[in-house]
């Protein structure tokens, strides 16, 4: 299994071993050659991560999209599993899921959606950890090369230093002092900029009604306990590695902070800023909407100015007839002319009364 996983990674290794090389012939042409040349290594492994993050922008983008659409579908979810709340029995169970559904297939949506690019973007990360962390096995002669990066040239990787370190030395294997204390400096940047990026996401960039959820629960216990993961982790990470994680991570921080600012969640406290930016600028803010989310709003049937229920009309009530009350009057109206004298059948017209005689009247 993991000879298989190997192959599938290797053409993404060969690609990272040549941008690595690359960016080290650059870096050797300016100068950075002999007691200079751990520096060289070390600014490849930046160059060549931010590399990688440029190539996987796209699927960031998309990422970001979709996690938008899953944020602004939260209240429309949240009256569905509110109106089936404590109902265990079969049925209901299926028709909250029928709901679901059917708020997916109008909007688009797609909870798998948002954790597709990541899933995408690990092999890049998994071939680069492997061809650094292969590199003192190369030099030993243990493991082949890898295009560019054969034996003798892990060997030369191996043998340049940083800070007095090699960059294949971390905390645990290192018997020396310089190793341990730029380890444990890369391993508290490395924490440090993993808590800083996931706590501006949750604070800044997601609505109260995301935050109100198991999910939105479970991140947040994940925020402190992810810092601790990679810092318990790190010490048995080469250097190389250490620098490649920091800088990815210093990389996600700007980008994520990029997009929070300019595209962030609607509800959040950043978009609340960014309004009053907008505001500000005399400028409109363009809102974000889910094509589909609006055919789940619920007719009202109440009048939006006086609050009462419309009664329909007929068209005979509407009309009315000749001395009969007029629609809307109810018991307030007086009796009418009709009533007074015996009444006449409505649809009829109505006859005027004789006059007396003229002698009648004198």
């Amino acid at each position: 299994m993991i000879d298989f996983f190997n192959t599938l990674l290797y053409p993404i290794k060969l690609g990272e071993a040549w941008v690595m090389w690359a960016f080290h012939w650059v870096f050797e042409k300016l100068g950075l050659s002999g007691d200079w040349a751990g520096w060289a290594w070390a600014l490849s492994i930046v160059g060549l991560t931010v590399v990688v993050r440029i190539l996987l922008i796209p699927l960031f983008v998309r990422q970001i999209h979709s996690s938008r659409k899953m944020q602004l579908i939260q209240p429309e979810m949240q009256k569905i599993q509110k109106r089936y709340k404590g109902k265990t029995d079969p049925e209901s169970r299926q028709a909250q899921q029928k709901e679901i559904m059917d708020l997916y297939r109008r909007t688009g949506t797609n909870p798998f959606s948002s954790c597709l690019p990541i899933l995408l973007q690990s092999p890049f990360f998994f071939a680069l950890f492997q061809l650094l962390n292969n590199l003192r096995a190369q030099a030993e002669g243990k493991q082949p090369g890898i295009g560019p990066i054969t034996n003798e040239v892990a060997l030369a990787i191996e043998n340049s230093t940083i800070f007095g370190a090699r960059l294949s030395d971390s905390f645990m294997s290192s018997e020396t002092l310089s190793p341990k204390i730029l380890a444990a400096v890369l391993i508290v940047a490395m924490s440090a900029t993993t808590f800083t990026t996931q706590y501006q996401l949750m604070r800044k960039n997601m609505p109260a009604a995301a935050l109100d959820n198991p999910f939105a629960k479970q991140q947040k216990v994940l925020l402190y306990l992810m810092p601790i993961f990679f810092a318990i982790s790190g010490i048995n990470f080469p250097i190389g590695v250490l620098i490649y994680w920091t800088t990815t991570n210093l990389w996600t921080m700007g980008q994520q902070f990029y997009v929070i600012r300019n595209m962030p969640a609607p509800g959040s406290l950043a978009y609340q800023a960014m309004v009053e930016r907008d505001t500000r600028k005399g400028r409109k803010t363009k809102h974000v909407t889910v094509p589909g989310l609006e055919e789940s709003a619920e007719p009202e049937v109440e009048s939006a100015k006086s609050g009462q229920r419309q009664q329909p009309k007929g068209k005979k009530r509407a009309k009315g007839s000749g001395g009969g009350p007029r629609a809307g009057t109810g018991a307030k109206a007086g009796p009418t002319k009709a009533a007074a004298g015996g009444g006449s059948q409505p649809g009829k017209k109505q006859q005027k009364p004789k006059k007396p005689p003229a002698k009648d009247r004198t």
